[in-house]
């Protein structure tokens, strides 16, 4: 007796999904490893290594947060793009 055929189903993680989560998690890497920034030297227009790390990663972690939005919702479209087919 044959099955009847399955409705392909598509993987839940896929390699968007990856990237779009490590963009999100190098942030927290980034800050929460302090003994890899908790210096003064080099310091930059006067302002402490410490200091200025920091508020790169607000900036890093801005763009990052932006790319891993734009390849969530590219993927969500294809998703429903493909389901509707």
């Amino acid at each position: 007796m044959s099955e009847p055929p399955k409705a392909e189903r598509r993987p839940v993680v896929t390699a968007p999904l990856v990237v779009a989560g490590v963009c999100l998690v190098i942030p927290f890497i980034a800050i929460l490893w302090v003994g890899s920034y908790a210096k003064t030297d080099p310091a930059f227009i006067g302002i402490p290594f410490f200091y200025w790390y920091q508020m790169a990663w607000v900036l890093i972690s801005t763009g990052l947060t932006s790319i891993a939005y734009v390849i969530v919702r590219r993927h969500e479209r294809a998703r429903k793009a493909g389901a509707q087919r």
